[in-house]
């Protein structure tokens, strides 16, 4: 139990067929509520916070959190640099005890993130940590600013499965942030790049998405599912009063009854035991 390597959760969740949530933190009562959750379901999960949420969250002070929050669960904890642009934080994320980091070169020619992701599975190797690549690209960044929208083929999922990758981010049709309306999925590019590819596919962009996209996102070889922003919105909602620890408690546990939320539509549930 406790602080394990994504990497494992991946091919666990791929032989049952499920997804593993992994969830963005951005102080104590966000990891707290995650693992609330994952305790009371029993579930795997991992934790995870973006390069460009480090101005808010120092590092520094994030990793040491996370790990003792992982090493004292009683379920499997993996904690995830998600969205690391640069070789410098990716390389401190490594350095203070991160099991997986994600390189995030979508945003240059696909020569270009190749090259990149390669160094990084380099730099990762002796740290035994995952690495999480992207191809084609996620609408909006993570801060919800504006991004251009790219769907991913299966010849650019293939290039980037020769990495040596563990996991992969696609393109899909999916956005970070908030949907102002149901958005339109390419099915066929996870369907095709399940059969054709080794590493785990990873959803970015999961808040707001249909209980019906999720079931068959999972269904067609999804395996990891990352969820920031209803979280964010769940610990800031339950804010109220000048009270800090009242606060501190209720945002806990806002964020705990959307994580289990998930964890029962990923079909996580009841897995840490299995």
């Amino acid at each position: 139990m406790a602080l394990v390597n994504m990497r494992d959760l991946l091919r666990k969740a791929e032989a049952g067929g499920w997804a593993v949530g992994s969830f963005s933190v951005a102080n104590l009562e966000c990891v707290e509520g995650v693992l609330q959750a994952a305790e009371a379901c029993r579930s795997p999960v991992i934790l995870q916070i973006a390069e460009i949420r480090l101005p808010y969250s120092p590092l520094y002070l994030m990793a040491p959190l996370m790990r003792a929050a992982a090493e004292h669960a009683s379920v499997p904890v993996a904690v995830h640099l998600d969205h690391g642009k640069t070789l410098g934080c990716i390389r401190e994320a490594l350095d203070l005890g991160f099991t997986s980091v994600m390189c995030d070169g979508s945003d240059l020619p696909l020569a270009d993130n190749l090259r990149l992701t390669e160094e990084v599975v380099r730099l990762a190797a002796p740290y035994g940590a995952a690495v999480e690549g992207e191809v084609g690209r996620v609408g909006r960044n993570e801060d919800g600013s504006a991004a251009a929208e790219e769907i991913a083929t299966p010849s650019d999922c293939l290039a980037m499965d020769g990495t040596g990758i563990d996991a992969l981010a696609v393109g899909i049709g999916n956005a970070h942030g908030l949907y102002t309306a149901v958005p339109h999925l390419h099915y066929d590019v996870v369907e095709q790049a399940h059969g054709s590819i080794h590493a785990a596919l990873v959803l970015h962009g999961g808040s707001g998405l249909t209980d019906a996209q999720f079931r068959r996102l999972v269904e067609l070889g999804i395996r990891k599912i990352n969820i920031a922003t209803d979280i964010f919105r769940a610990a800031a909602g339950a804010c109220d009063g000048p009270d800090i620890f009242r606060n501190m408690l209720a945002g806990r546990e806002a964020v705990s009854q959307v994580v289990t939320r998930y964890i029962e539509l990923f079909g996580s549930n009841g897995k840490a035991d299995a």
